[in-house]
């Protein structure tokens, strides 16, 4: 996963690219968060019942899941890291940069002619 760097947030590993987390991992291990979009989410909770939910409140509903690591295997988990981190590549490709962004919503100064 190229750019991927392990961290840590809250007491408990996470893993980035992009400056984004993409997967997280419990301070006990017993589960994980892999960050996917919701139509990603909802087709590993259908192929994998038990092993995957989403997260709760809004960021569930924008696509963080929620890993059971005992109830599923490690190719499972290595293809929602994957798509999670491919995720996080595109979300970055997206986003405007903060410089960009603000000349594009400053509307252009005009000067006034000399009297």
């Amino acid at each position: 996963m190229s750019g991927a760097i392990e961290a840590a947030h809250m007491n408990h590993p996470d893993f980035r690219a992009n400056g984004r987390v993409f997967a997280t991992i419990s301070e006990d291990v017993r589960r994980g968060m892999v960050t996917l979009t919701p139509e990603q989410q909802e087709a590993f909770m259908r192929d994998h019942p038990g092993a995957f939910e989403p997260a709760s409140g809004a960021w569930g509903r924008q696509g963080c899941t929620m890993v059971k690591l005992a109830s599923t295997d490690e190719e499972t988990v290595g293809e929602a890291m994957t798509l999670a981190w491919q995720n996080s590549a595109r979300a970055m490709k997206k986003k405007p940069s903060a410089k960009r962004s603000a000349k594009a919503s400053t509307p252009p100064q005009r000067r006034r002619a000399a009297k």
